[in-house]
């Protein structure tokens, strides 16, 4: 029996691991959809090591990784706020999509947040990024808005801002 399992990621090798996993499944998920070069800049900025670790020790960020049956197949970025759950990150790795690990980690998260009071989870998603807005929409998630946001180095985030309200 294939078994779920959510883990905060705390320790300096649970992040590296999660360093390591990010690399793989951004270059073969996102190339696709924004670029080799901008994949390869938003990477080093926003998932390697240093920069998970500067976001768990000085922003206030969360990392879990998920394990299916003893492997680690995926993980997820969190930041709370005030009444809300940023959902910074969610990813799984090819092999193990189709698993319904997304929805097993996003069950996690709306327990997370019922725990803690929170009203709501947003995220933002690539606009052309269509297996995963669909992900989205089936876990009942709506688009609120968009944004464009300049990350540096010529590149932009083109996203649109999805919001999920947490029932009580």
């Amino acid at each position: 029996m294939n078994t779920t399992e959510i883990r905060p990621a705390k320790s300096d090798s649970e992040i590296q691991d999660i360093a390591i996993l990010a690399e793989e499944i951004w270059h073969q998920h996102f190339t696709p959809i924004i670029g080799k070069e901008q994949v390869d800049y938003m990477v080093d900025k926003f998932q390697s090591y240093p920069a998970i670790k500067a976001q768990i020790e000085h922003d206030g960020y969360e990392y879990f990784q998920i394990y299916r049956s003893h492997a680690m197949a995926g993980y997820t970025g969190i930041h709370q706020e005030a009444d809300a759950l940023f959902l910074s990150k969610l990813y799984v790795k090819k092999e193990f999509r189709g698993c319904h690990l997304a929805t097993e980690a996003f069950q996690f998260l709306v327990n997370l947040c019922r725990e803690r009071g929170l009203s709501k989870i947003y995220l933002t998603c690539n606009k052309h990024n269509d297996n995963t807005l669909a992900i989205y929409d089936h876990l009942g998630f709506k688009i609120t808005d968009e944004q464009v946001a300049d990350i540096g180095n010529g590149f932009v985030m083109d996203d649109y801002i999805l919001t999920y309200a947490i029932s009580k």
